[in-house]
C-alpha cells in the first residue's frame, strides 16, 4: 500500500453471521451469495470464511464470477443469472451449476452436442412468482422444463427456486402470494430436486421455510436488508467492512476562505481543515458532501465538494498528518454504520460497498491476523 486509504474486512464477522443463520434456520443448507466480488468485500475470501461458518454452497451472478472462484472453492457453485446456452459446456467442465430461465433455454442446451467426457450440467429452475425479473411463468412451463431436463442425459436437475420481491417490507401480502404460487407449482412436481430455495436474507431472518435452503446475501456481511427487518432481527448482525484513511494535509483557513470546486463551503471563522486521500474515484461519491466521518473518536463533517481523489473535513483543532480517519466503522466509542451512509444519499446498504473501487485495497482480518488480498488466502 502506497496510499493510506483502505477497507478492512472482518472475516470472523462473516463466519459468525453464517453460524447464527444456520442455527436460526435449524441447520438448513446455507448458500453464501458472493456476487459482485462479495458485495465489494472480496468474493474468494468471503466464500471461504462462509464455508468455515457452515455454508455448504456458493452463489454468484454470472459465469465470469464463478470460474475464477472454482480455483480455490471446492464447494458447489451456482450461477443465479443468465448463462448463454453456448457456454453450457464451459460451466459443466468447471463443475458449475447454472440457472434455467425458460423452456427455450432448456431446449437449446438439451439439443446441443455434448463433447465426450464432459460431465452433465447441473441446473436449477428459476420460477418467476411475482418478481417480474428472470424466470419461468406458470406451472405448465416449469413442468415442461422438468420433463426436458429429465429426458436429457447431459442435464442434471439439482434445484428449483424463486425470489421474493418484498420479504424485507412490513406488508407481507405479495410475499405470501409468491410463496403460495411457488408451493402450488411444487405440489404438481412428481418429486422435488435436492435443493429447493426461496428465502433470501430477509425471508430467512424473518421466517425460514422448513426443508429449504437459504440464499444468504446482504446479511452475511452484517447488513440489514431493510430498516424494518433491522428492527426485528432474531440475532445480532456483525458488520464485516469498515473504511479508513489518514490525514494527508492539515491547514488553517481564515474567515472568508473557501474549500474545493465551486467554493460551496466558506469558512465563517478561523478553522482547521484536513485533506483526506479518498474521493469519488474510490467510490466515496460527491453526494456525501456534508456527511460525518470519525477522527479521534469524534464526528466531523465533510466540507466542500468531494473531488475525484480527495475530500476535506472540518477539524475541531489541529491534528498531525497521518491521523486515522474512519469513514464508516468504529472508532473509540463512536460508530458510523454503513446503513447510515446509505440513508444519507438515499440508497440501500447493498450499494455502498459495491461502489468502492479496486484502488481501495481490502485488508482482511481473522483473529489477530491481517493480510492484503493477494498475500494470503484462508486455508
Amino acid at each position: 500500500m502506497y496510499r493510506p486509504t483502505w477497507a478492512e474486512v472482518d472475516l470472523d464477522a462473516i463466519k459468525r453471521n453464517v453460524e447464527q443463520m444456520k442455527v436460526h434456520a435449524n441447520g438448513a443448507h446455507i448458500m453464501a451469495v458472493v456476487k459482485a466480488n462479495g458485495y465489494g468485500h472480496g468474493d474468494r475470501q468471503v466464500a471461504l470464511a462462509a464455508l468455515q461458518g457452515g455454508a455448504t454452497s456458493i452463489a454468484v451472478a454470472c459465469l465470469d464470477e464463478a470460474i475464477p472462484l472454482r480455483s480455490c472453492v471446492k464447494a458447489p457453485i451456482l450461477v443465479l443469472g443468465a448463462v448463454d446456452p453456448k457456454f453450457a459446456t464451459v460451466a459443466a467442465e468447471n463443475d458449475i451449476a447454472v440457472t434455467a430461465l425458460d423452456v427455450s433455454w432448456v431446449e437449446s442446451v438439451a439439443t446441443s452436442s455434448w463433447p465426450k467426457g464432459t460431465p452433465p450440467l447441473r441446473v436449477h429452475l428459476k420460477v418467476d412468482t411475482g418478481m417480474g425479473r428472470l424466470g419461468m411463468k406458470g406451472r405448465g412451463e416449469v413442468l415442461r422444463a422438468i420433463e426436458l431436463v429429465q429426458l436429457c442425459a447431459h442435464l442434471e436437475w439439482e434445484g428449483i427456486y424463486t425470489h421474493f420481491a418484498t420479504a424485507d417490507e412490513e406488508d407481507t401480502d405479495l410475499w405470501i402470494r409468491q410463496q403460495q404460487a411457488f408451493d402450488e407449482i411444487l405440489k404438481k412436481i412428481p418429486f422435488a430436486p435436492p435443493l429447493v430455495h426461496t428465502s433470501n436474507s430477509a425471508a430467512g431472518l424473518r421466517m425460514p421455510r422448513r426443508n429449504e435452503a437459504i440464499r444468504f446475501g446482504i446479511s452475511m456481511y452484517g447488513l440489514n436488508p431493510s430498516a424494518y427487518v433491522g428492527e426485528h432481527l432474531p440475532f445480532p448482525l456483525h458488520p464485516a467492512m469498515s473504511l479508513h484513511t489518514e490525514l494527508a494535509q492539515v491547514k488553517q483557513l481564515q474567515k472568508g476562505d473557501s474549500v474545493s470546486y465551486g467554493a460551496t463551503y466558506t469558512a465563517d471563522d478561523s478553522q482547521w481543515i484536513g485533506v483526506l486521500p479518498i474521493g469519488y474515484a474510490d467510490g466515496w461519491i460527491r453526494a456525501l458532501q456534508g456527511f460525518d466521518v470519525l477522527i479521534a473518536g469524534m464526528r466531523v463533517p465533510i466540507v466542500g465538494r468531494i473531488c475525484m481523489d480527495q475530500c476535506m473535513i472540518k477539524l475541531p483543532r489541529e491534528f498531525p498528518v497521518g491521523e486515522r480517519v474512519t469513514l464508516f466503522g468504529k472508532q473509540g466509542q463512536e460508530e458510523i454504520l454503513l446503513n447510515e451512509v446509505a440513508n444519507y444519499i438515499g440508497t440501500i446498504s447493498y450499494e455502498i460497498p459495491c461502489l468502492l473501487s479496486q484502488r481501495v485495497p481490502r485488508i482482511y482480518k481473522r483473529g489477530s491476523e491481517r493480510w492484503l488480498e493477494n498475500d494470503l488466502f484462508i486455508k
